[in-house]
């Protein structure tokens, strides 16, 4: 379970998390939507401790990540696979190379053998099989945000987030992307976090959504329940996003 504790979190007089209070329950899939910069990245971040807040906490299994060392936020790191926003490939390196990155980097006591067993499961998990020796240049929009899931997931973690995965995806290959993610949450029953503006997605994927405006967690609830929010707020925000 993770818990987000009265999270604040300024940069110079941006005052982007003021009061976060979030509970994520173990094995759901969770939706965090909002408007552009109303702090839903800077929230990822604080969750697996690539940012530490200004006051509050993020506790995860019961320990809280300000009061990790450096060792223990390493080894909490591995409990986690993040998709980014653009899949952060390295050009350079090949498919396998770039889903293999985690393992190689982050001693893992893996074989040369091992590591390529795992690297092909997870290209055919993703629906991506024989693609390893492909240079990301060769590949579609769909196709890198599936090698970037596929190296999310090649360390078999517990918490996998994603950051607006479908961002820059036509309708078939974003919908295609939403079936992966329910896919991989009935499969693996890990938790997922989803952070988007794309509420055709949400709705296809969230077990249930949190919804952050101006700096706080304003509604938490189901897909139905946000659609049928009579919230000035809620409606404004949903007929936005879904003219984008």
């Amino acid at each position: 379970m993770i818990k987000i504790i009265d999270l604040y979190k300024s940069f110079g007089n941006n005052k982007v998390l003021r009061g976060v209070n979030l509970t994520i329950p173990q094995g759901e899939t969770f939706a965090i939507i909002g408007r552009s910069g109303c702090g839903k990245s800077v929230l990822l971040k604080h969750i697996v401790g690539l940012m530490m807040p200004d006051s509050g906490y993020v506790e995860i299994e019961g320990k809280r990540v300000d009061k990790l060392t450096k060792k223990e936020l390493y080894e909490l790191r591995k409990k986690f696979g993040f998709l980014f926003q653009g899949a952060a490939l390295f050009d350079s390196m090949t498919v396998e190379e770039n889903v293999a990155l985690p393992l190689v980097e982050n001693d893992y006591d893996f074989s040369e053998e091992e590591i390529k067993r795992l690297v092909e499961e997870k290209l055919e998990l993703v629906g991506l099989p024989g693609t390893q020796n492909l240079k990301p240049a060769e590949l579609s929009g769909g196709m890198k945000k599936r090698v970037g899931l596929a190296r999310a997931l090649v360390t078999e973690p517990e918490y996998i987030l994603y950051d607006e995965p479908t961002t820059g995806l036509d309708p078939i290959m974003s919908d295609s992307i939403d079936n992966l993610i329910k896919k991989l949450a009935d499969q693996l029953n890990v938790t997922s976090i989803v952070v988007t503006h794309d509420m055709f997605s949400v709705k296809n994927v969230a077990d249930k959504i949190a919804m952050m405006h101006e700096g706080k967690i304003y509604f938490v609830g189901t897909a139905e329940e946000l659609m049928n929010s009579n919230d000035e707020t809620i409606q404004t925000f949903i007929n936005r996003t879904e003219k984008l």
